[in-house]
C-alpha cells in the first residue's frame, strides 16, 4: 500500500498525528522545553527579521486563502489547489520561523501598557484559538483533497470542513498580521 492510499485510508487518524506532533512543537518551543542551546544559532540579524517576515508571509497566506476560497466558488478546482497549497507551505514557513524564533529568545513580550495591552491580548487570545483550533481543520481537508482523486472530493468531508477551515485560518492569519503590527508598530 503506498503513502496516498494509507492516508486515504486513515485520513482522521493521519490528521489527528499530524496536529498533535505540530500542536506539541508549538507549545514545547513556546514553553522552551527545547533548550536554547540545543538549536543552531542564526546570526542576530536574522532572528530579529523572523517577526517582519512572519508578518509578510501571514499577508499574503491571508490573500491566497481569500482567492482560493473565490477560485472554488467559481469552479476553478486547479487554481484552488495551487493556492491552497501555496498558502499550507507559506504556514509551513511562518511555522519554522516562529518555532525557531521562540525556541532560542521565548515569546515577545508586549512594549505596552493600558488599553492597548488589553486589546492586545484580546486579539492574541483570538489569533492563538484560532490558530490550535485551525490546525487540525487544515490538515484533515489538506489530506482528503490530497489522498483523493478531484473527481471524489464531492463525496468527502472536504467541502463540509474546509467552508468552516478557511475562514479560520484566514482570520488566524489576518490577527497574526494585527497582533504584529500591535507589538513592532503600534506599541
Amino acid at each position: 500500500m503506498n503513502l496516498r492510499a494509507a492516508v486515504r485510508d486513515h485520513t482522521l487518524a493521519t490528521a489527528t498525528a499530524l496536529s498533535v506532533v505540530a500542536l506539541a512543537l508549538v507549545f514545547a518551543a513556546a514553553l522552551r522545553v527545547i533548550p536554547p542551546e540545543a538549536l543552531p544559532r542564526a546570526p542576530s540579524a536574522v532572528v530579529d527579521a523572523i517577526p517582519h517576515v512572519n508578518a509578510f508571509v501571514s499577508a499574503v497566506a491571508f490573500v491566497l486563502i481569500v482567492v482560493g476560497v473565490r477560485a472554488i466558488r467559481g469552479g476553478d478546482v486547479e487554481r484552488h489547489r495551487k493556492l491552497m497549497g501555496t498558502a499550507f507551505g507559506l504556514f509551513v514557513v511562518f511555522l519554522v520561523g516562529y518555532l525557531y524564533r521562540v525556541a532560542l529568545i521565548g515569546p515577545t513580550e508586549f512594549p505596552g501598557s493600558g488599553l492597548i495591552e488589553t486589546v492586545y491580548f484580546a486579539i492574541l487570545g483570538i489569533h492563538i484559538t484560532l490558530a490550535v483550533v485551525s490546525v487540525p481543520l487544515l490538515f484533515y481537508t489538506l489530506l482528503l483533497a490530497w489522498s483523493h482523486p478531484v473527481s471524489e472530493i464531492p463525496s468527502t468531508n472536504h467541502r463540509r470542513v474546509g467552508k468552516v477551515a478557511a475562514p479560520l485560518w484566514a482570520i488566524s492569519f489576518a490577527l497574526g498580521v494585527v497582533v504584529y503590527l500591535l507589538i513592532y508598530v503600534l506599541a
